[in-house]
Parts: C-alpha cells; structure tokens; sequence
C-alpha cells in the first residue's frame, strides 16, 4: 500500500455522518456500518501507543502500529482504501496485546475497533465467495463443537503415547510440516490420557469449610492440552475454601473467533456458556487463561446491540474472575513447602492490558515461601504468543520473543511464571531458543502455588 499516512490521517479526520442501512445499501456499505466511527474518532495520532507495540517495534513501519492501523480503518470506512490484501495484511499483522490500550490517554478500545476490522475482512470475503478452507475446517468444524475439540486431544495423546512424535522428531520426518508447527510442538508436554480424564469429579469440595461455589471455565484447549493446570487449579482453590464445579455443556470462550472476524460464531458460543453457567447457580465463573478471561469479561459489550442477551451478559460478566484475582480476595493460602526458588513474572497481555489483573499475581507469588520475585524491565510487553499468532505470524513471532529472552535472561530466574497457555508455551519456546534447557523452565502460577502447596 502506497498510500501517504499523514494525508490520509488528516483525510479521515472528517466527520463521518452515518446513515441506517436500507434495503437498497450495497453489500459494501453493510461491511462499513460496523465500524464505530466515533471510536475511530477518538484516536488523536499523538504517538504514545508507538513505544508498547511489539510489531511497531520491529518494523518502525506506521501501518504496523495502533495509529496507523486505526487511519488505514478510518480510510476504509470512508471508502477512501479498499478492503483489500494489504488492508488485510496490516489488520492480521496485530498481536492483539492491547498494551496500546494501556499506553492512550484517549482510552480508545482499540481491541474491538481491530477485532470489527478483521470481521469486516472475513466478512467481506464471503460475499466474494472466497472463504478460506482452513479457516473453515478450524474454526467451524472443531472450535464450535466441544467433542470435536476432545477428540483432538485424544488424538494428540495417541500419538504421544505411540511415540510417533518422538519418532517424528529423532528420524527429522517433523520437517514435513510447517516450519512454525514444527518448531513450537517441541513445547507441547504430555497430554492427560482418556482415562485420566475419566476420574474428574463433577465437583471438587472445598478442603475445609465452604465459602464460595464457583464454576470453572475449563477453556477448550486449555484442558486439552493443559488438563493437569486445570486440575491444580481446582485443587488450589479448593484449598481457599471454594467448592469448584465443573459446569457441563460449557464451550470455547470465543476469543479465538472474535479476533479472527468470525463475530456471530463467538456470540453463539457466548450464549452456550451464559446458558450453562447460568444453570449452575455459581457464586462465580472463574478461570485461569488471561485470554479467556477477557473474552469472558466481553461478553455484555459483544451483545450491546441485542436486547434479549444484553442483561443475561450483563449477569455472567458480573460473576467472571480470574483465578488469581479470586484467590487474593479470599483467606490466605497456607503452604508448607518452600521452593527456593529465583523468579520471574511474564503478564499475560490479557490480563494485563484487558483485564488491569497486575498485582494479584505477584502478589501470590511473594506469599509462597522461599520464593524470590525479579522483574524483568519489561514484564508487561508481549511475548509475540498472541493466541494463534506465532503459527501464523511465526517470524515476526519469534523477532518479539528473542527480544523478551533477552530481558528474562538479565534477571537470572530459574522460572518463569505467566498466567496464560499461549504465554506458557511461548516462554518454552523461548528457553529453547536462548539454549537455557536445564538452566530454566517455564511455568503456569496454578501448578506453581499447586507445587507449593
């Protein structure tokens, strides 16, 4: 795109009047009327988004930071730009971390005016007749059906438990795939067996007396591939006095979808959960993802526009906590085992910069005994994990994550800890790359206070 940025900054500083759609509007002016205009609006240029973001940081490029991306929406919206590759391309090369969020003084939401550009994208696609078939097979024929979701993990444990991965990796038969999946599967640990899952109980009781029943949000990856934090989790706040409920006909969070353009399949998979959690008659839905968590906390804004969900959303949002920030609010953990242990606090962009959950985590941290807390200099820039998007930004991906190496590697921790699976597998990757296997390991804070407990 070759396109002046400032002319087209001051271009679409013009004052949009938006007009209800007919039955005579174009298909085209149907995509534009979701964009938020006076959220656009509210976007000043002033540059203090330029220094947290992790692809401006790497390119020096204005069509790879928030201000940048925002006059390339308010172009499109102006039908001054198409929604064409290069919009596509500049929309998809965001992380999405919304530490730009943090950084404005403006408070511009910026999260969803990127998350309605990539709708408009995909939208747009279908009405050409152009959907993309892998796109199609992930996000609609797995991620919206549970079982099909479960069946993944049984098969991943299969072969696990074959020790076809193992054999994959030792005969360099893994080169066949993808470099991206190739390099991160190193980092995927063991999988729960079918019959491990088996011995779930519907409900964990509290260890002593009960001061809460909460439903916890398994995540669909998550307890695929990370069942064993689940189970710690459960275990942990058990522990606070809490009996925890594994709610039943819960599904994905919808984050995956909502970031991927894919809005009405995120707001179907927000009513199933609603639905469920409502069913349980839960003091609180509480999870341990920052990702999910704030796709959880989004769902009353994602039914803004539909009065008959707007007030159950409203509900649910109400109740959504994450784990670190329930377990502070309740009786403090009683541990027994000192871990000795140097370490440092990767956040979760999402529960950082979504959520505002910094404290609470550290917080727990410190209270484990012989626990010491470094901080990086940078604690809270992105890792370059961003749900899927070290698959499909793996380069840039693993430009962001060597610079964070760096930054982990001056505190001289043995751990690091984070709060989010996509996080969690980064960091391994991290440690693998930085050559610190044996001198390092990555962790979830869930199984740490587990492990201490």
């Amino acid at each position: 795109m070759t396109t002046n940025m400032p002319d087209l900054m001051s271009q679409t500083w013009q004052v949009h009047t938006e007009t209800p759609p007919t039955p005579a509007t174009s298909v085209r002016d149907a995509l534009l009327h979701k964009f938020d205009i006076d959220e656009l609006l509210n976007c000043m240029h002033c540059g203090f988004c330029l220094p947290t973001c992790p692809t401006y940081q790497q390119t020096g490029l204005e069509t790879y930071s928030p201000r940048g991306r925002i006059a390339l929406m308010k172009g499109v919206a102006d039908e001054k730009l198409s929604i064409d590759i290069e919009f596509e391309k500049n929309m998809y090369a965001c992380l999405g971390c919304r530490a730009c969020e943090t950084a404005c003084p403006s408070g511009v939401a910026y999260g969803k005016l990127i998350e309605t550009a990539r709708e408009v994208i995909e939208d747009n696609k279908k009405c050409q007749g152009n959907p993309s078939f892998i796109r199609k097979l992930v996000l609609k024929n797995v991620f919206l059906h549970p079982k099909r979701v479960r069946t993944f993990g049984t098969a991943l444990w299969i072969t696990q438990a074959l020790g076809l991965q193992k054999l994959a990796n030792k005969t360099g038969f893994i080169h066949i795939l993808p470099r991206e999946i190739a390099e991160m599967q190193h980092v995927v640990d063991k999988v729960a067996s079918p019959s491990k899952r088996k011995e779930r109980r519907p409900i964990l009781r509290s260890e002593k007396e009960s001061i809460l029943k909460i439903g916890f949000f398994k995540g669909c990856i998550m307890d695929e591939m990370f069942y064993e934090t689940n189970q710690a989790t459960a275990r942990v706040l058990s522990k606070a006095g809490c009996d925890v409920v594994f709610v039943e006909n819960q599904a994905c969070c919808g984050a995956l979808h909502a970031h991927s353009g894919e809005k009405s399949d995120a707001t179907n998979l927000a009513k199933s959960n609603i639905e469920a959690f409502e069913k349980a008659h839960v003091d609180f839905v509480v999870n341990n993802a920052g990702g999910c968590g704030a796709a959880l906390k989004d769902y009353h804004h994602w039914f803004a526009n539909d009065p008959e969900w707007k007030e159950r959303a409203d509900s649910f949002v109400a109740k959504v906590r994450d784990a670190n920030e329930l377990l502070v609010e309740l009786p403090p953990l009683s541990f027994h085992k000192p871990l000795n242990v140097r370490v440092t606090y990767q956040d979760s962009c999402h529960l950082a910069h979504g959520q505002g959950i910094r404290n609470q985590p550290r917080q727990l941290i410190r209270s484990i005994p012989g626990v010491e807390l470094v901080e990086m200099s940078h604690p809270d820039s992105c890792c370059g994990s961003g749900g899927i998007y070290n698959i499909t930004n793996f380069s840039m991906s693993m430009d962001i994550l060597d610079d964070k190496m760096e930054d982990v590697q001056h505190t001289k921790a043995r751990l690091i800890v984070t709060s989010n699976p996509g996080c969690l597998l980064q960091m391994k990757e991290g440690i693998i790359r930085a050559g610190l296997q044996g001198q390092m390991e990555a962790a979830h804070i869930m199984d740490l206070l587990d492990r201490a407990l």
